[in-house]
């Protein structure tokens, strides 16, 4: 008999595959990424409203201009990279959460707690991508 622990480890094992193989569908083609830009930045008109939104608004445009630069063939973003930047952005834009984002205050956190941590996973290559658009300023 399963207990309450294992299926809820299951379950997260098979939303994290589902979240994972529609990222690497989304980073592998240029019109999905386009799209998932679009989807984002309607998305953010939607919850610019909810202070919470604030916390992850600098990691948020700062993958989007990774997408764009990396589209354009300006910049390159690493497959890795690229594939943890879509998996965050997917998962801020698609209305199934663990937590509904319509709760009040704790709607968000599962969406921040994500790209949070997929910023702080690609800390280095984010740091990297700002240099370059320094330097591109010159």
């Amino acid at each position: 008999m399963s207990t309450f622990k294992d299926m809820s480890i299951d379950f997260f094992s098979k939303a994290k595959l589902l979240y994972q193989e529609k990222a690497n569908e989304i980073a592998g083609e240029d019109g999905k990424l386009k799209k998932l830009i679009e989807k984002v930045k309607i998305r953010l008109e939607q919850v610019s409203h909810n202070p919470k939104i604030n916390e992850a608004l600098e990691p948020i445009l700062v993958f989007k201009r990774m997408i764009v630069a990396h589209r354009r063939k300006e910049f390159k973003v690493s497959n890795r990279t690229l594939g943890l930047i879509v998996l965050g952005l997917v998962y801020f834009v698609t209305p199934l959460d663990l937590i509904p984002d319509f709760i009040p205050v704790i709607g968000y956190v599962d969406d921040l707690s994500v790209l949070l941590a997929v910023f702080g996973t690609v800390k280095d290559e984010v740091d990297d991508f700002k240099k370059w658009e320094k330097s591109k300023l010159l």
